[in-house]
C-alpha cells in the first residue's frame, strides 16, 4: 500500500514551450504526460534549433509571452489552436500564421510554430554565469544542446519522451511546496516561486526539507487512477533566474541551489537540483487535492 506524502496543490502545464503556462484545476495525466503540455515550440528558421529561453539573448522574454489553448486539449487527437498574449499587449491565435507574424516581429527574427519536434531536437543553451552551477566548470557561454529523444539517442540510451514530443528530459515533472519553503528559509532575499521552475505537479505535503529527493526511484500515486515512478532530479539552469511577471533577474536563486542541492543525476556529476522528474505509468485524470502517495 502506498504511503500517503501530501496532496496535489497544484497543476501547471505550458501549451507552448518556454512560455508562461497555465494553472489547472484537473488534468488529463497519459504515458505522454499532462495533456497538452509542451503540445506546441517556436522553430528558429535561421538555424532551425527549437526556441527556449534558455537561449537568452536571441530570445528575451520569451518567458513573458503567455499561451492558452483555445479549447481543451484530448488524448490522442491534434492540439487545438492556441492564442498567445505578447509582453507588449498584442495578441495572436496560432491559426493562419497571425501568431508567427507577431513572435517574428517581436523577437526579430523568423520563428514558426511547430506541433513536432524536429529529429534533431536542438536548443542554444546560455549557461548560467553563477559558479558551481555547471559540473565542467563553464560560465555565461552560449551552447549547442540535445534535448528530448534526441538526447538520449545521442547517450545512446531509450527515450522516455517520444520523438516528437517538445519535453527537455521526461514527460512530467514534481516538486514539494517544502523544497520551495527550505530554500525561502535558506535565502530569504530571494523570491523562490513556483513558476521559475516550470513544475506540472506541486505538492504539499506535511514533512520539511528537500522531500522528494528521498523519492527516487519510487512509484508515486497520484488521485483514485494515475502514477508516476520517480526517474531523476531535476537539474537546474539559467532558466530559474530570468525575469518573468512580477519576479525580476536573479542568479541567488541557482546559487542558492549550487551551496544547498546538489545532486547526482544519473551516473553524472553533481548538479543544482530542485524537484525531481518522473515517467508515467499509469493514466488517468489528477486534480487538486488528489491524494499523492509513495511507494
Amino acid at each position: 500500500m502506498a504511503q500517503s506524502v501530501g496532496t496535489v496543490a497544484e497543476l501547471w502545464r505550458f501549451p507552448v514551450k518556454s512560455m508562461a503556462g497555465e494553472r489547472l484545476e484537473a488534468a488529463e495525466l497519459t504515458t505522454g504526460g499532462i495533456v497538452g503540455d509542451r503540445a506546441y515550440a517556436l522553430i528558429d528558421v535561421e538555424t532551425r534549433n527549437v526556441v527556449s529561453a534558455k537561449s537568452v539573448r536571441l530570445f528575451p522574454g520569451i518567458l513573458n509571452c503567455r499561451a492558452r489553448f483555445a479549447e481543451p486539449p484530448k488524448a490522442g487527437r491534434p492540439a487545438p489552436p492556441v492564442r498567445i498574449e505578447l509582453p507588449n499587449g498584442q495578441a495572436a491565435t496560432s491559426e493562419g500564421g497571425e501568431a508567427e507574424k507577431a513572435l517574428s516581429a517581436l523577437f526579430g527574427r523568423a520563428v514558426r510554430l511547430a506541433s513536432s519536434a524536429p529529429e534533431d531536437f536542438t536548443i542554444d543553451e546560455q549557461v548560467a554565469d553563477v559558479e558551481g552551477a555547471d559540473p565542467e566548470g563553464r560560465r555565461g557561454q552560449t551552447l549547442q544542446q540535445k534535448v528530448g529523444a534526441a538526447f538520449f539517442a545521442q547517450a545512446g540510451v531509450r527515450s522516455p519522451v517520444a520523438a516528437t514530443a517538445f519535453f527537455d528530459l521526461f514527460p512530467l515533472s514534481v516538486i514539494t511546496r517544502a523544497t520551495l519553503r527550505r530554500l525561502q528559509s535558506l535565502q530569504p532575499q530571494s523570491r523562490f516561486d513556483v513558476r521559475r521552475f516550470r513544475m506540472n505537479v506541486v505538492v504539499e505535503t506535511p514533512d520539511e526539507g528537500f522531500v522528494e529527493n528521498d523519492w527516487l526511484g519510487q512509484p508515486l500515486s497520484i488521485g483514485a487512477a494515475a502514477a508516476a515512478r520517480i526517474a531523476i532530479p531535476d537539474p537546474r539552469c539559467v532558466m530559474t533566474t530570468l525575469p518573468q511577471d512580477d519576479l525580476g533577474q536573479d542568479t541567488g536563486i541557482l546559487s542558492a541551489l549550487v551551496e544547498h542541492n546538489r545532486m547526482q543525476v544519473g551516473e553524472g556529476r553533481l548538479y543544482p537540483c530542485a524537484g525531481v522528474y518522473a515517467v508515467v505509468t499509469a493514466s488517468g485524470e489528477i486534480r487538486v487535492g488528489d491524494a499523492v502517495g509513495l511507494g
